[in-house]
């Protein structure tokens, strides 16, 4: 029980704490990477809780989805990385400290987990675990309503860039139907070169 209070206590602090950073931080590179650790410190709390299912659903969909979709705006952005490199190595030790407390965060988690210090929904010792009964009714019971989300959300992308498609002066556009009709006339010039002369 020790090591899961300490556990908890240490992934508190630095979802706060991280949190708080992301808010504060002038360089939106950094805030993304805030953000980052505190949806991993968050990750560990729903483990300490026993709600593996939804501590996976936060890495996977957040940290691997949601976050990266932040640094690729973020780059998007008119940021002076030229700048922002020059002080490269002096943010070494933040970096290493950040490193530090990830690692101690998952050999804590880890080894509340592997101890039995932590919740549980389902009973150890059961045939199903917590995230083989999520998959078992998420794809029996509410198959009908899973595969409905995946349609509105595809929709979705598929209006997003239908909306952000726009005509651009002096871009040039792929036209299939010009390239498949397209004849050795059209695509082809024959020029007379004169000895000595090369094309003007």
């Amino acid at each position: 029980m020790v090591l899961t209070a300490l556990s908890f206590y240490l992934l508190s602090a630095v979802a706060v704490a991280a949190a708080f950073m992301v808010v504060a931080s002038r360089n939106p590179v950094h805030s993304v990477m805030y953000l980052i650790l505190t949806f991993f410190s968050a990750a560990g709390l729903f483990i300490l809780m026993g709600a593996e299912f939804l501590a996976l659903l936060l890495v996977l969909v957040y940290v691997g989805a949601v976050a990266v979709l932040f640094l690729f705006v973020v780059m998007m952005l008119d940021v002076d990385f030229v700048e922002l490199k020059q002080g490269f190595l002096s943010y070494l030790p933040i970096g290493a400290v950040v490193a530090i407390v990830l690692l101690l965060e998952m050999v804590l988690v880890g080894g509340a987990y592997m101890a039995g210090e932590t919740q549980t929904v389902v009973e150890r010792g059961q045939e199903l675990s917590n995230l083989e009964r999520f998959g078992a009714v998420l794809y029996t019971e509410y198959a009908g309503l899973f595969e409905a989300a995946g349609i509105v959300l595809l929709v979705a992308m598929i209006g997003a860039i239908v909306l952000t498609l726009r005509d651009r002066a002096g871009v040039r556009k792929q036209n299939a139907m010009d390239q498949m009709g397209r004849t050795r006339k059209d695509g082809v010039e024959l020029v007379d070169i004169e000895p000595g002369q090369g094309l003007g």
